[in-house]
């Protein structure tokens, strides 16, 4: 029988939390673009249709707001394009961290219309997906330093983001 621990961590990680693969194949990888690039679209289809009043609706209790949500994806995934190039051009650079609750608080986050995040997501992603449909199985291994979690490959950065946008286009599905 499920606990309210099990419940509540399903409303979380409705696609299930990520996990850290050990090792990617090629067609894994390419498997991780495609899934990058369909974010934009599934995103915008999860919303579309949505009031004023639902996207300021939080998805769970004591989560973000849909509005948020959206503004969240394009805040990260435009992080992670960065990282990527850096990661592409130094040598295992360091990046930062950055404080997504904070982010989420901010006006830009709480009042600006989803169109803008959603709009912003394509054009990045559209550029993100370009770089890695061109890169070689040897930058596929480059890294990143990442202060939490150490040497962060390329290809690990990809899986990783497969799961971020299917994760959140979850959450704004849970809560329409």
């Amino acid at each position: 029988m499920p606990t309210t621990s099990d419940t509540l961590d399903a409303r979380r990680y409705p696609v299930g939390r990520f996990v850290v693969p050990e090792k990617l194949s090629p067609e894994e990888t390419a498997k991780h673009i495609e899934e990058i690039a369909a974010a934009p679209a599934a995103l915008r289809a999860a919303v579309k249709g949505l009031s004023e009043a639902e996207l300021d609706k939080p998805y769970r209790e004591g989560g973000w707001t849909i509005r948020q949500v959206v503004h969240h994806v394009a805040d990260s995934h435009m992080n992670a394009y960065v990282r990527m190039k850096l990661a592409l051009t130094e040598d295992a650079p360091m990046i930062s961290t950055y404080m997504e609750d904070r982010w989420a608080e901010l006006p830009d986050s709480r009042d600006v219309p989803v169109e803008t995040s959603l709009r912003l997501l394509e054009s990045v992603q559209e550029r993100w997906v370009s770089i890695m449909r061109s890169m070689t199985d040897a930058q596929w291994h480059r890294v990143y330093m990442h202060p939490e979690m150490g040497r962060y490959p390329l290809d690990r950065q990809a899986a990783l983001y497969a799961w971020h946008g299917k994760h959140h286009v979850a959450h704004v599905k849970s809560a329409t």
